[in-house]
């Protein structure tokens, strides 16, 4: 009698083999498709296309600091950076986009001063994008 009712309901030894045959192919699938993403998007070893860092600043007095920095970027492309000024407690006190030219040299300095609406005590880059 219960061979007649794991028949009736699909619950024979052949329909247990191919649900775990389905559910291996499935999560052998999945770890394709997981392996395929890491490789995709951890690995692709690119480097980034523009690279800056600050070098220096100095406050000039109570509303301006003067900012050098390096851009590092391929050749003739234009690019835009934010500089900004910090003051003790890490405020915000001045900012200002400053658009760079296209040149021919990877590597450029350049000096900006930042007008500020208190005494700071840092300028630095906040970030450099390609235009």
């Amino acid at each position: 009698m219960s061979t007649n009712l794991d028949a009736r309901y699909g619950r024979t030894p052949n329909r247990r083999l191919r649900d775990r045959r389905s559910l291996w192919i499935a999560a052998g699938g999945f770890a394709l498709v997981l392996v395929a993403w890491v490789v995709w998007a951890g690995l692709d070893g690119s480097k980034p296309l523009i690279e800056a860092r600050d070098t220096r600043h100095s406050i000039i007095d109570e509303h301006s600091v003067s900012v050098t920095f390096e851009v590092s970027m391929p050749a003739g492309t234009a690019a835009s950076c934010a500089v900004e000024a910090l003051n003790e407690n890490f405020t915000i006190v001045g900012w200002k986009v400053v658009d760079l030219a296209p040149s021919d040299r990877y590597t450029r300095s350049f000096t900006e001063i930042i007008r500020t609406t208190e005494l700071s005590n840092t300028g630095l880059i906040y970030r450099c994008w390609l235009t």
